[in-house]
């Protein structure tokens, strides 16, 4: 699962102005891309009810690459016209290739192997942690000190996270492991992010995220055939996965586009704040999962301290 997914310019009734309130249609989609990123881990539960983790992370990426290809065939005229370009750049070709290894091939193998061992719901509450990663990569990139609030920002996320981590850390290795996966899945998507944001902007989500789902999902396919006779093709599990590859993995990227391009890149990524607070509820109420306190305490610390570190500064 990515927690931006595009900074296209926006269209002339879009609702850019960072003080303005949202429209209607604005909380329809604002809403709409929280419940679909946030029930991504309780599908990813779902799909390894039966599939094979190798399996389920193939068959999402594979399905929203094709999502976005027949997306991306219905809008063609209107991309054109949209102040985007239409095909990448040979000198951007490599960052792509980048990108289908950091936000997608890597992110999206080290979720459903983490699920195996913890909770969807403890994983939606750990990748919660992403825009302190993101804000780490961005210092390091550009070499500029944060300030004092984005400091403290950093410090109360880090101790978010080692709070979200230590439950799982006192109890079998296997978790202690998950826990790891999923914090490495966080910090791949914080460079992802720095390296896909001036791409963004140039190209859009469709044009962007349709090659790179495309690479992934190439480099995908040893990891979906392994393991391949463990399979247990149940309807209901292939539905799941399916779901997850066309809706929270295609649609989600343009509908986050969408809202980006209307409330602006600060106002749309405050659906990464939700996220965790709907798998949260997701796991709890449809699997019966438990979620340590101190893991919830930590949820709010990490929280806290992404919004301070994204906050812009002077």
């Amino acid at each position: 699962m990515t927690t931006s997914a595009a900074q296209p310019p926006a269209s002339p009734a879009a609702n850019t102005d960072d003080h303005a309130r949202f429209a209607p249609v604005d909380w329809v989609l604002f809403v709409s891309i929280s419940l679909i990123w946030g029930s991504s881990f309780l599908l990813i539960a779902i799909g390894l009810d039966d599939l094979t983790p190798g399996m389920v992370t193939w068959l999402r990426v594979a399905s929203g690459a094709l999502m976005l290809w027949i997306m991306r065939l219905a809008t063609r005229g209107r991309t054109t016209t949209s102040g985007t370009a239409t095909r990448i750049d040979p000198g951007d070709r490599l960052r792509v290739v980048a990108l289908s290894v950091l936000w997608v091939a890597i992110p999206f193998t080290l979720f459903p192997l983490a699920q195996t061992s913890i909770s969807s719901a403890l994983t939606g509450l750990l990748n919660g942690a992403t825009p302190i990663f993101v804000a780490i990569v961005s210092i390091i990139v550009t070499r500029r000190f944060p300030s004092p609030a984005v400091l403290a920002g950093l410090a109360l996320g880090f101790a978010g996270v080692f709070a979200m981590s230590l439950p799982s850390l006192g109890q079998s290795s296997n978790e202690a492991s998950g826990v790891a996966m999923v914090v490495a899945a966080t910090v791949c998507y914080g460079m992802a992010i720095n390296l896909a944001a001036p791409l963004q902007r140039r190209y859009g989500a469709i044009t962007l995220m349709t090659p790179v789902l495309t690479l992934a999902s190439l480099w995908l396919v040893p990891v979906g055939l392994r393991d391949l006779g463990e399979n247990d093709w149940n309807a209901d599990t292939l539905v799941a996965v399916l779901g997850l590859g066309l809706i929270g993995t295609g649609l989600a990227y343009w509908i986050m586009a969408t809202l980006v391009g209307r409330v602006g890149p600060v106002r749309g990524s405050f659906i990464t704040y939700l996220i965790p607070v709907v798998s949260l509820i997701l796991g709890v109420a449809l699997r019966d999962e438990r979620v340590a306190a101190l893991a919830l305490v930590g949820a709010a610390l990490t929280t806290t301290g992404a919004i301070l570190a994204s906050r812009r500064q002077r």
